[in-house]
């Protein structure tokens, strides 16, 4: 039997590795790979997620790598944009950011994206895209200034972070409710099991563990 190959998460976001853990999978590095998420002129938000997947996937090969391992490993990696149309929301890094994308996703719909790539050891490129539809509830003032209080949109695309406060917001979400807080878990299992990651290994541990 072929040993299984190590994988490589390409993220430092806890919510990233939070979902993985939540389907069992332990990935055996962690390696941040910062890039400069900056859309290029005209580019829609669709082609931003995926393209920003390739680059992070791209970023952690190449540090795992040059640092002497994860020659044999597959490596993982996502990037979720918020848009309304056209029109990419940033990643809120201010409360002046943060106003601005609540005011325009107020009571209206919206889409995000999800990229997902996987690298395998061979230089092959697996890719998806995820697309979900979200709709807000009209915001009254008091609410926008209270989770703008609270802080929790920072650095969140879009400036909010569904899993939280803001998950009292939606309306309606059609598509992948993990694919918005950060990695499409339905996808990712899939992409990783089609490449020969035991994905489902702790899931009959777990049964056995537990008398089922």
């Amino acid at each position: 039997m072929a040993s299984r190959p190590e994988l490589i998460l390409a993220s430092a976001s806890p919510r990233r590795l939070a979902l993985l853990n939540q389907i069992g999978i332990e990935p055996e590095h962690l390696v941040p790979a910062h890039v400069d998420e900056t859309p290029e002129k005209g580019e829609l938000p669709r082609k931003l997620a995926q393209r920003l997947a390739d680059l992070k996937a791209l970023t952690a090969q190449h540090k795992a790598r040059s640092a002497g391992y994860g020659a044999g490993a597959l490596v993982l990696a996502a990037d979720t944009v918020v848009a309304v149309g056209r029109r990419i929301l940033p990643k809120a890094e201010t409360m002046e950011e943060a106003s601005q994308c609540l005011a325009l996703l107020s009571g209206r719909s919206h889409r995000v994206y999800t990229g997902l790539t996987v690298l395998t050891p061979s230089g092959a490129k697996r890719q998806r895209l995820v697309e979900t539809r979200i709709r807000f509830k009209r915001l009254s003032t008091r609410e926008m200034e209270a989770y703008l209080a609270s802080a929790e949109w920072r650095d969140k695309a879009g400036g909010y972070a569904i899993q939280g406060i803001a998950g009292a917001f939606v309306v309606k979400l059609v598509g992948s409710y993990t694919g918005v807080v950060g990695l499409p878990l339905m996808e990712t299992a899939s992409v990783l099991a089609g490449e020969g990651y035991p994905v489902h290994f702790n899931w009959l541990n777990q049964s056995a563990s537990s008398g089922v």
